[in-house]
């Protein structure tokens, strides 16, 4: 008999890697816009 797939482990996975791929923007976006000023007052 085959072994039966964990969907809920890959979602889980796929949820995790989603978070962190959008935190990891949000983050890049925050460092964009705290030098953004700094360029403006030149």
């Amino acid at each position: 008999m085959a072994k039966k797939p964990n969907y809920g482990f890959e979602k889980r996975q796929k949820e995790i890697a989603r978070k962190a791929k959008q935190e990891e923007k949000n983050k890049r976006k925050q460092e964009e816009k705290a030098q953004e000023p700094a360029d403006d007052a030149q």
